[in-house]
Order: C-alpha cells, then sequence, then structure tokens
C-alpha cells in the first residue's frame, strides 16, 4: 500500500468514524427528547414547552457564539424573512410533534414522523422547482401505505375503524410540518450555515409562543407567566434536558448526513424499546409493519436521490 492510498484509508475511517459518533449523539438526543418532552408536558403546556425549549437553545448557541468571535456578529443574517417564515412552520410541526407525544406511544409517532422525507420528495418539486421522477413518486406512494398500517391497527386483523385518533392526527400534521420546514431549510443553507439557522429558529419561536401564550392569557383574563411559579422544579429539568437534546437533534439534521443516514432508521427499534422500558408500550403487529415500509420507502427515495446526483455527475 502506498503513501497515498494509506492516507485516503486513514481519511475515510477518520470520517466514519465521526460520522457514526455524530448518529450515536443524535439516536440518544432523539430518545432524550421523547422522555424529556413526555415527562415535562405533566406539568407545563405544549406552547409553555416550546417557549422555555427555545430560551435553553438561545442561551446555549449565544453562549458558543460569544465564545467563539466574543459576540453575535456570527448570528448577522442577510435572509431574516426566510428565518421568520421557516419559524413559523417549525413551530406548528413542533407543536403539533409535542401534543401527539403525549397521546399516543412513541413508536407510533416516530414511525409518523419519518414520512416527512417522503412529503418533502413531493412537496419539493413545487416548491423548488426540483424534478418530480416516478421513483419519487413510488417511494412516496410506498411510505405513504406503511403510514396507513401505522395509523389503522386494525388493518391486520380485518377489525378496521378508520377513524383516525388525534394523537394520530397531529404526528402526521407535524411530518408534513417537518417537510415544509426542510424545504425553506434548503433555500437557507445555500448562504447560512448551520448554526445560524439553529439560533435564529430559537430566537424567533421563542417570540411565537410568548405572543400565543399573551393572546390566550389575555383572552382569558390571565397573566400567563404567573403559572410558571407552581412549575415543580423536576420539570424545569426535563426542559432543559430537551432544549439540550433538541439542539443535538437539529444539529445532526442540518449536517451532512449521507454516510450514515441509512442509520437513522435506528431510531425506530430505539424508540419502541424506549416506550416499552419506561411507559410499557406494546408494539402493535401493523405498526412494526408499517413503520417497516416507511422505512422501505425512504431507503427507495434516497437511492434514487444519489442515483440521480451520481447521473447527472458524469
Amino acid at each position: 500500500m502506498n503513501t497515498r492510498s494509506m492516507s485516503n484509508s486513514s481519511t475515510s475511517g477518520a470520517h466514519l468514524t465521526r460520522a457514526v459518533l455524530w448518529m450515536t449523539l443524535a439516536l440518544l438526543s432523539f430518545s432524550a427528547i421523547a422522555i424529556a418532552g413526555r415527562e415535562a408536558s405533566r406539568s407545563l403546556s405544549t406552547t409553555e414547552l416550546i417557549l422555555w425549549r427555545s430560551l435553553v437553545g438561545v442561551a446555549v448557541l449565544g453562549a458558543i457564539y460569544r465564545w467563539q468571535d466574543g459576540n453575535l456578529s456570527g448570528a448577522r443574517s442577510t435572509l431574516m424573512p426566510i428565518h421568520i417564515m421557516r419559524s413559523f412552520v417549525h413551530y406548528g410541526a413542533q407543536y403539533a410533534w409535542l401534543y401527539a407525544l403525549t397521546l399516543i406511544p412513541l413508536a407510533e409517532l416516530f414511525a409518523l414522523e419519518f414520512t416527512a422525507p417522503l412529503w418533502v420528495a413531493l412537496i419539493a418539486p413545487l416548491a423548488l422547482g426540483e424534478k418530480l421522477t416516478p421513483w419519487r413518486m413510488a417511494a412516496a406512494g410506498i411510505g405513504f401505505v406503511g403510514a396507513i398500517f401505522v395509523a389503522e391497527p386494525g388493518l391486520l386483523t380485518g377489525h378496521m375503524q378508520m377513524t383516525a385518533s388525534k394523537g394520530t392526527i397531529f404526528a402526521a400534521a407535524s411530518a408534513i410540518g417537518f417537510a415544509s420546514s426542510m424545504i425553506i431549510t434548503k433555500r437557507l443553507t445555500r448562504t447560512d450555515p448551520a448554526m445560524r439557522i439553529l439560533f435564529w429558529m430559537q430566537v424567533l419561536q421563542a417570540l411565537i409562543a410568548v405572543l400565543v401564550l399573551a393572546g390566550v392569557g389575555l383572552s382569558k383574563g390571565q397573566w400567563p407567566l404567573v403559572a410558571f411559579a407552581a412549575t415543580p422544579w423536576s420539570a424545569w429539568g426535563w426542559v432543559v434536558l430537551l432544549g439540550v437534546a433538541g439542539l443535538g437533534a437539529r444539529a445532526f439534521g442540518l449536517a451532512d448526513a449521507i454516510i450514515v443516514a441509512p442509520m437513522d432508521f435506528l431510531r425506530l427499534p430505539l424508540i419502541a424499546a424506549v416506550g416499552a422500558f419506561f411507559y410499557r408500550e406494546t408494539l402493535a403487529p401493523s405498526v412494526a409493519l408499517g413503520a417497516a415500509i416507511v422505512v422501505l420507502g425512504n431507503l427507495l427515495n434516497m437511492w434514487a436521490e444519489r442515483r440521480a446526483r451520481a447521473k447527472a455527475a458524469t
């Protein structure tokens, strides 16, 4: 083996190690988000959770900026209208996800969330002018069949009711919202680094949550911050964990995950294990089958996208 091949092998190995480390941290972060969000929601409303989670993110990212640059100059962006639009979309998706978190099993929530990339495949041609290929349509079709299995447990037993629960509806809505947020993020990443996108998402979502809480409080003749005084200290620990874990998960989502993307699907069996261990949730056969079909649709979509990029490069 010559020096160049040894160097390339070493670089490739280091890159793979870093990618696996990123994915491991992301898997832990997503699991922590589910546990912390569910526990904190016992004491705080969904909007309150978003507010305090966002403030934790602002504090952490602001401290990083201060440590790196001595100020917040690195957070300046010329694309604030797009940041604002993305934050409103992401706020809605995050609200739906956190609300669904309290209503349905973790495995069902995560399986439906995994349809987000398939929604991206369908929406991107309309929003970004990308080509809607037969492969994209096939991947989306397969994934949505899986989502139907997840949403309707009676499909395997023949006892179909065809009535989606409130939690299932909010989980599906969150997937569409996250897909829309991903598409807007594609525009932002052309000029803004991941940390800047994360910082403004936290700042703007905190402001949105304050406005929502103020509106709700005034409509009831109450000052919304009064209720926080009665919140137990244990809830604040969960809020901090939710904020920190959320930053880790979002950072991974904005990073280049080409090598480790297939590992992302380990989230499904991992969260099913978390639900069984911490909350004694059983994994319905139809949910397991539906999740597998959703994963298959995502893998087909990833293969088609890589094939298209390779063809365009030749």
